[in-house]
């Protein structure tokens, strides 16, 4: 009798991330529908929470704990992996370590992570917070004065995008998608990760 020949496949967490209406959501929804990997966008526990606690409360945290259950759940899973999106103030370091500890169930399963970062023009981006699916997923955004206020002094405060060299430059792939389509975006992610 033969030997039998097995493939493993490795599990692939994909982390979009970019300033906020950059295009995360939209981008990270056209790369489901290619590749088969479940979206997770960021607003799903933002708005989850904010159904009973108001942003900076102490409860907030459970955004974080209950994306944290996620990943853990996703790392040891029959899944092919996950593509979650995500703010990044590169000025903080505690960012980086937030990310680290969202890979980190991935990590320990041996899982593939990619790093992608969107960049986009403000003009585009004022556009895009406007739009009729952004504002279905997250109804924090409804209130588009506010909403664009918020994304205002985001870009006066913090750096939405990295500056030099990435932490893990061999797994980052950087697009600017001022003029792309969030499905020629999504080509580009599949095509440079192997996730087809």
């Amino acid at each position: 009798m033969g030997a039998l020949c097995s493939v493993i496949h490795t599990m692939d967490f994909v982390i979009i991330f970019g300033p906020p209406a950059v295009g995360k959501m939209t981008v990270g929804l056209e790369l489901q529908k290619l590749t088969g990997l479940k979206l997770f966008h960021n607003h799903m526990t933002i708005e989850l929470v904010r159904n009973f606690f108001d942003w900076g409360t102490p409860q907030f945290k459970l955004v974080s704990e209950f994306r944290q259950r996620i990943f853990e759940e996703v790392a040891t899973s029959n899944l092919p992996g996950l593509i979650f999106t995500y703010v990044w103030a590169f000025d903080l370091p505690k960012e980086k370590d937030y990310i680290d500890k969202c890979c980190a169930p991935f990590r320990a399963q041996g899982a593939k992570i990619h790093f992608v970062e969107l960049e986009a023009d403000l003009n585009v981006r004022l556009t895009r917070n406007k739009t009729e699916f952004r504002l279905q997923q997250k109804p924090s955004k409804r209130d588009l004065a506010q909403s664009e206020t918020l994304l205002l002094k985001h870009v006066e405060e913090h750096t939405m995008n990295s500056t030099g060299e990435f932490f893990y430059p061999e797994s980052h792939l950087r697009i600017n998608n001022t003029k792309l389509s969030a499905r020629k975006v999504a080509r580009m992610i599949a095509d440079r990760f192997s996730l087809l």
